[in-house]
């Protein structure tokens, strides 16, 4: 499905496992001799024997020049202005025995209004280092299914989606992000062989805008990661990495010593900011299963991308200052369209638990989509009486103070008494691990200020039937 990426491919050949112990590990934390393994790993790296440049394009940019000389020796960049032309600084590594990526681009026919998946990558791997990163064996890709924008009949509805139109993310811009992981891996793979890099978040579940950022998941054993102590040593050595050998190409790179640590950073080439974390692969899990919801019915991706565009204008979606993630919206729209009287989505992890089990190895997870077929519901609302519904809903009908959302029941559930929901102000409950993904609304003041918004919006847009007065267009498509 990726390149170099487990998806589509089995992610650790137990006949590898056998003879590596480095999957053998306890839950907790590696052993120090391990720890010293990716230290000495990363100051005995010799790119001028592991990577070479390669052509690359992105978009309709030429091909940049390359050198067959290293790029980078030590701490210091060798650059002859004379020879070295100025493009070849943003430059990308590659592995010589890396083939192109072939991508297979489904263009949206404007006549109809159709559109497809995003296109999913495939190419032959060859590791760079064969001795720790053994050959995969090919699984056939699977085709996603083409889908129709729904028809709008009423000016509220085609505002929806004009705006969709104009700010979803692009194929151009996956393939950005996805050439960026590729050769990230590559990279963090001289660290820790074992590792895999996975794309994960907005960018890959559907949902994403072309301003989106891409979220990144680094997989270095099967068993989970102390993020205090584990975690955070190894983005360490990640962080090290970057700012020594991949300064040319990485800029603005910050360890982030949050609950769950992330490496931050921005790509030259692709100009996409990115967050890389480590073992959350529960963001593996939940991105296929809103990947699937996505494609399910042809009015979910229109609707949640105008909402989310809607609570970041009112300053409502963001975590980091006490508001809403936009994953917590997207459940929150997700629940909304599974308890109508007549839902528009089931409960895929009721029908189609052998799918999204946590038991479902991370190099399967990717099947999902394309296994589940089309959801036929009787609910017809067009996309702008969707929208007043949603918040209508959040506005004067959920119970904010006893109910929990919750995607994987479809309905709203009593909140338990643990302490993860005990005294919270928004309860919405993670579909794989149980946790609340809207724990950063810790503020009654923040709170007041998200259940106000709806209310305003609801009113304002139910007198007027007009998106631009709850969410101008110029605002909307800014930053798109």
């Amino acid at each position: 499905m990726f390149p170099n990426s487990i998806l589509g491919r089995p992610p650790f050949t137990p006949n590898h496992q056998q003879h590596n112990n480095f999957f053998a590990l306890s839950p907790t934390l590696y052993s120090h001799q391990q720890l010293i393994d990716a230290q000495y790993n990363f100051q005995n790296i010799d790119l001028s024997r592991a990577v070479t440049l390669q052509p690359l394009t992105y978009g309709t940019v030429s091909p940049i020049q390359t050198s067959t000389s290293p790029l980078f020796r030590g701490r210091k960049r060798i650059n002859d202005e004379k020879n070295f032309p100025l493009d070849g600084k943003r430059q990308r590594f590659h592995s010589p025995h890396q083939e192109p990526t072939i991508i297979n681009q489904i263009v949206p026919l404007s006549g109809d209004r159709r559109y497809s998946m995003p296109p999913l990558f495939h190419t032959h791997y060859v590791p760079d280092i064969v001795r720790c990163v053994p050959p995969f064996r090919e699984i056939p890709l699977l085709e996603p299914r083409e889908i129709t924008l729904p028809e709008a009949k009423d000016k509220l509805s085609q505002q929806i989606l004009e705006l969709f139109e104009t700010c979803q993310q692009q194929a151009s811009d996956l393939k950005k992000k996805e050439l960026c992981r590729a050769q990230l891996q590559r990279e963090i793979q001289l660290l820790f062989p074992q590792s895999r890099l996975f794309l994960v978040g907005s960018s890959l579940n559907g949902f994403g805008a072309r301003s989106s950022d891409g979220d990144l998941c680094l997989v270095v054993k099967e068993e989970p990661v102390n993020q205090k102590t584990e975690a955070r040593h190894i983005l360490t050595l990640v962080h090290k990495h970057f700012c020594t050998r991949l300064s040319g190409y990485i800029e603005r790179p910050q360890l982030i010593r949050a609950k769950v640590p992330i490496v931050k950073f921005r790509d030259k080439v692709s100009c996409v900011e990115f967050d890389l974390n480590v073992n959350n692969t529960v963001g593996i899990r939940n991105t296929f299963l809103l990947r699937t919801y996505a494609y399910l019915e042809n009015r979910v991706r229109p609707l949640v991308l105008v909402i989310k565009k809607w609570a970041s204008h009112h300053d409502i979606n963001d975590a980091s200052r006490g508001t809403l993630s936009s994953y917590s919206l997207v459940l929150m729209v997700l629940h909304y369209l599974q308890t109508l009287p007549e839902p528009i989505l089931p409960s895929l992890q009721k029908i189609y638990p052998e799918s999204f089990s946590t038991s479902v190895q991370l190099h399967l997870v990717h099947h999902a989509p394309c296994n589940v077929p089309p959801y036929l519901s009787k609910n017809e609302s067009s996309l702008g009486d969707l929208l007043l519904g949603f918040l209508k809903y959040y506005a004067t009908e959920f119970d904010w103070n006893t109910q929990m959302i919750s995607v994987r029941e479809a309905k709203a559930i009593p909140r338990p008494e643990d302490i993860e929901w005990r005294n919270k102000y928004i309860c919405v409950e993670e579909p794989f691990d149980g946790t609340n993904t809207a724990r950063a609304v810790h503020e009654k003041q923040k709170f007041d200020m998200i259940k106000d918004q709806f209310l305003k919006s609801w009113q304002r847009l139910k007198n007027k039937r007009d998106l631009n007065s709850v969410l101008p267009s110029r605002a909307a498509t800014l930053k798109r």
